[in-house]
């Protein structure tokens, strides 16, 4: 008779129990495409309670990157819709496709960092540690106390009127 050679794992399981390699790979990517239209779905609601106003809203997301897609009513909305999806956990990057109504200057933004406080980051970009109101106004409704804030947090820095 003699040696035969197979692929290690392209059959069905012993007994026809079990599924394929390809199989269980195919279901792993369905369950994980699930997974991430239920994650941006619920992206979407959380901008909609935030009362964030944005017209044809719609969050697209693939393994850890994000598009997302609408017509902000002004720049601040877009900037705090970039946020919310950005800092959300499992998200490293944010494809902003969003057109604004009424547009604005863009904003800066920064990175929390361990020791920071919203003071030192106005210290940092205003010269005026008491100018963290700001800060803090412009991160509403993510940010709700302002001593709340985390390292890896990204914050909206407005320009000064």
């Amino acid at each position: 008779m003699g040696l035969f050679s197979f692929i290690k794992n392209a059959g069905a399981k012993v007994f026809g129990i079990g599924k394929t390699d390809a199989e269980e790979s195919a279901e792993a990517a369905a369950a994980e495409l699930k997974l991430e239209e239920a994650a941006a779905k619920k992206l979407e609601e959380t901008i909609t309670d935030l009362q964030l106003q944005v017209e044809d809203l719609n969050v697209f997301i693939d393994d850890d990157a994000a598009t997302i897609s609408g017509k902000a009513y002004d720049q601040a909305t877009k900037e705090k819709v970039v946020l919310v999806v950005g800092n959300s956990n499992g998200i490293a990057t944010v494809d902003d496709q969003m057109t604004v109504e009424h547009v604005e200057p863009e904003a800066q933004f920064h990175t929390v960092v361990s020791g920071d406080t919203l003071g030192k980051i106005a210290k940092n970009y205003y010269g005026n540690a008491m100018k963290y109101p700001v800060i803090f106004e412009a991160n509403k409704p993510m940010l709700t106390d302002p001593d709340k804030i985390y390292p890896g947090q990204v914050l909206r820095i407005p320009a000064l009127d």
